[in-house]
């Protein structure tokens, strides 16, 4: 064998060990460097998103919609503020899981109704949007929205329809976004304020019947036999 070739393959060979280390730490600085960037997008995704319906929180939409508002571009525009009727009742009767159950499904409902326009979570029940202005009045675009979110729904092991009470009002270019759901909180307060009762169709019959069964128990009744039960017909409250 060739001295000088062995020499030489010696020496590849000795590079070739040397640099193997400093490969694999390089492999774990970039595999580290990836978790880490990954874990700071989930928690720059948390921190602006609801962790439950998944929409922006009340913070992002402050911060997205003070861009769409000053975008004369994007304009005209309309500020919505909305809650569920009746939703502290729907979490007493059914349950935390169904209002939770409720609240990610309208969020669905009025993020397909949005499109491209920008909804959030405020809290609790609220919600909160700016959308496209159409060519109708605000009070006929307010209704529209309501009747999109207040398709029946399974819950409690019915089909219910949650209704939810609208505010909406125009936001010119140089409003303050602020003050434009301030305007359409109030209105959405006058809109509930027109209601006699919460519109849950089919859930008023399943409270009569909960008022009944929880009565006779307290007076320690024996609760009457299916066939001898009489409820009203789930009927639409207006």
């Amino acid at each position: 064998m060739d001295p000088l070739a062995f020499l030489a393959g010696a020496a590849a060979a000795a590079g070739v060990c040397a640099a193997l280390p400093l490969y694999v730490r390089a492999r774990r600085a970039e595999r580290l460097a990836d978790r880490l960037s990954e874990e700071l997008a989930v928690e720059r995704h948390a921190a602006c998103h609801d962790p439950l319906t998944g929409l922006p929180n009340r913070r992002a939409f402050y911060q997205r919609g003070a861009a769409l508002v000053g975008d004369p571009a994007v304009h005209p525009l309309v500020a919505v503020v909305l809650d569920v009727d009746g939703f502290k009742q729907i979490n007493d009767m059914f349950g935390h899981s169904a209002g939770d159950e409720v609240l990610v499904t309208t969020a669905r409902r009025l993020a397909e109704y949005a499109g491209s326009g920008l909804v959030a979570r405020l809290g609790g029940d609220e919600f909160a949007g700016l959308l496209a202005r159409r060519h109708d009045s605000p009070e006929e675009q307010a209704d529209r929205l309501a009747e999109a979110l207040a398709a029946p729904m399974p819950l409690g092991g019915q089909v219910v329809t949650v209704s939810v009470s609208v505010g909406l009002v125009p936001v010119e270019p140089d409003a303050h976004l602020a003050d434009a759901v301030h305007r359409a909180d109030a209105a959405m307060y006058r809109t509930k304020g027109t209601r006699r009762r919460p519109h849950l169709a089919g859930y008023t019959a399943f409270t009569q019947h909960q008022h009944v069964v929880h009565a006779s128990l307290r007076l320690g009744k024996p609760r009457l036999p299916a066939e001898k039960e009489s409820f009203p017909r789930p009927t639409t409250a207006t």
